[in-house]
């Protein structure tokens, strides 16, 4: 089984995000990057089906300027067997490279490599839109999994994949048959750090580089006028009795 897993080039979750003096944009200058949470855990299970056997290669795709190097090659620390760069000097977010762009062009590798099985994170924590893996689930004519928490590969002739995911009214049980888009939410796995001897070896893996502009010619739909933080939140107050509580509730925020 070949498993492809895409991932992107976000600003780790543990900086705090800066808009830079323009508006125009998050300042991402001097700002550590790290590969997106969600697609960290795709990866994750893909290099452990292939440690299982179930899988006889990972190999690791983004979109985004040689900068994106960097997230490749700590994939490739983790598992992944190869890597494959989509060069872009546009973003991917808003005003830039869209999520539609963005599933054309995988589509068109995942039809050059094959792959039985997409494996991917259900949304990256920049844009947040959570539409890609349905966008190339659906330009693929593939049978997908959404919101995904555990994955098992049955042990038939059909070759099908037992999923689990996680809905509003507790956790649905799925049968998939081979290939599928999985997108996989963060209680899937842990990932695991890469170590220093597979951070050596990572590069002397290929990683071989496209032009965006070869696989799709992107057009933006949207045009991003302005970046602005949210509002600071009013200062809460404490309530004598519920009876003053319903009354606010009732002619003041007007919910009830």
């Amino acid at each position: 089984m070949k498993i492809l897993v895409p991932i992107k080039r976000v600003i780790d979750h543990t900086v705090k995000v800066r808009i830079n003096s323009e508006n125009s944009a998050i300042d991402t200058n001097n700002v550590k990057m790290a590969i997106n949470p969600f697609d960290a855990n795709a990866l994750e299970e893909a290099v452990r089906l292939k440690e299982s056997g179930k899988a006889s290669e990972v190999i690791t795709i983004t979109i985004g300027t040689e900068k994106a190097q960097e997230q490749l090659r700590t994939a490739l620390a983790m598992g992944a067997d190869r890597a494959i760069l989509i060069k872009s000097a546009l973003p991917v977010d808003l005003g830039g490279i869209q999520s539609l762009d963005v599933a054309k062009t995988f589509y068109r590798i995942a039809n050059r490599e094959n792959p039985d099985l997409i494996l991917m994170g259900k949304q990256s924590i920049d844009s947040d839109a959570g539409q890609t893996p349905q966008m190339l689930a659906a330009l693929l004519g593939w049978p997908q999994s959404t919101y995904t928490s555990s994955i098992t590969i049955l042990e038939d002739g059909d070759e099908q994949l037992e999923v689990a995911r996680e809905v509003d009214g507790g956790v649905e049980t799925l049968r998939l048959k081979i290939p599928a888009v999985i997108s996989v939410d963060l209680q899937l796995n842990k990932p695991r750090y890469a170590r220093l001897p597979d951070i050596m070896k990572a590069k002397n893996k290929p990683l071989e580089m496209l032009e965006f502009v070869d696989l799709l010619q992107g057009s933006s739909h949207i045009k991003l006028l302005k970046v602005s933080e949210p509002p600071p939140r009013a200062p809460g107050v404490t309530l004598p009795d519920v009876d003053t509580l319903i009354d606010k509730l009732r002619h003041e925020a007007k919910v009830i």
